[in-house]
């Protein structure tokens, strides 16, 4: 088949959504002709083979001002560029991974070339709507419009799918038309696992050797790291333990200052942006992982921890329960409560023979996560929505 994948973030943007793009691209590409559409990295549009097989399409873009890394594709005329690349690839089936300018645009172009649209949800407006300075009731009303604006946009898609049971159950409150299918983003389980060179890392990174509470994402507002941070202040008081703290975000000052103010700014390492091929290391330098954060619809850096056999403690809020049973692959805390997140951790950490069992689990559920499932349901569907299609009529250029 002949599948054009859309994303208004994609490499070299850092998130779940963007890795889930190019993981899901490349898996593709070994069986199917694949194109990407996804905004340029300067301000220009190109077309490109990769390495891998797959053709992008960068469409010009501006960067996003506060969001430094990021870029955005501008509406004006955007839906033209966007029936350009279609006319021309000519695919059996679009995978848009939003609804923001750039896939929006794509849909509506679909749609008018009679080309079938899947969607996948990867957004909560949790994760955007803190940044926007409009107080408490203006973010409410917000986060309304926000989900009524997606579950308008994705009514156009033949197929619904989003991360998590929790994820497709929340898209079909908003509004989103249902069934809405529950699809792991998945992971490539063989890459992770026990035996990383935990000593290599460490000494790369300038990471002690000592026991080590692990976290690897962005460092922004919506992770609640400064609970993780005031967590290992009430946790030195039992063990000698340091907090490392994997990526780069906006919150890195406010969080080293805070550890600081409570006397743990020894205990408290940043390894900044750590290369993608390193990851599987930097779990393995993890005593235990946590995630305190309460906008994930599912948590691929949690999922990743669990494959490396690391035990995970996380907040009891959206999705991450799904993956972080409680007392079986980990254990939970309430969201916020910086308390209860350090009774956790230590009992972990003072208990080798109860985290080795919760990481022997959480190895055997990552691996019901593996992404060659998540592949072949995709390609399932694929193969349902755009087997039989009349063919996109060509481009009539003016003389």
């Amino acid at each position: 088949m002949k599948i054009l994948i859309g994303a208004d973030t994609y490499a070299p943007d850092v998130n779940g959504a963007s890795y889930f793009a190019q993981r899901l691209a490349t898996a593709l590409a070994g069986r199917h002709e694949v194109h990407v559409v996804c905004p340029s990295t300067g301000y220009g549009s190109r077309t490109t083979g990769t390495g891998a097989g797959i053709v992008e399409h960068r469409v010009r873009s501006l960067p996003v001002l506060r969001r430094k890394g990021f870029r955005f594709c501008a509406p004006v005329r955007l839906v033209a560029a966007a029936r350009r690349i279609l006319t021309e690839v000519r695919p059996d089936v679009v995978h848009v991974q939003s609804h923001f300018p750039l896939c929006r645009a794509l849909i509506e172009a679909a749609d008018g070339l009679g080309i079938p649209v899947v969607a996948t949800n990867h957004f909560m407006p949790e994760n955007l709507t803190h940044y926007v300075p409009v107080g408490d009731l203006g973010r409410r009303r917000l986060h309304e419009w926000a989900w009524q604006d997606l579950a308008r946009v994705y009514a156009r898609a033949e197929v619904v799918t989003a991360p998590t049971p929790y994820a497709a159950a929340l898209a079909e409150r908003a509004g989103v038309p249902g069934p809405v299918l529950p699809i792991s983003c998945g992971m490539d389980v063989s890459r992770f696992g026990t035996g990383r060179n935990r000593a290599g890392f460490r000494l790369r990174y300038g990471v002690p050797a000592r026991p080590t509470i692990g976290y690897v994402g962005r460092l922004d507002k919506e992770k609640n790291l400064d609970v993780v941070v005031r967590a290992l202040a009430r946790v030195r008081r039992h063990v000698d333990v340091q907090l490392m703290l994997v990526g780069t975000g906006a919150e890195r000052g406010r969080l080293a200052a805070l550890a600081a103010e409570l006397g743990v700014a020894d205990a408290l390492v940043f390894t900044g942006f750590v290369a993608d091929a390193d990851l599987p290391a930097a779990y393995a330098a993890t005593d235990v992982f946590v995630n305190a954060g309460t906008a994930e619809l599912q948590s691929l850096v949690t999922l990743e921890a669990m494959a490396c056999g690391v035990p995970v403690v996380g907040a009891d809020a959206s999705a991450l329960p799904h993956l972080v049973r409680h007392g079986v692959t980990g254990l939970l805390f309430p969201p916020g409560d910086d308390a209860a997140l350090a009774e956790r951790l230590v009992a972990i950490l003072s208990d080798p023979d109860r985290a080795a069992g919760l990481g022997r689990r959480g190895r055997l559920l990552a691996e019901e996560h593996d992404e060659a499932r998540t592949v072949a349901a995709f390609e399932e569907i694929y193969a349902r929505v755009g087997g039989n299609r009349p063919a996109v009529p060509a481009l009539r250029v003016a003389a």
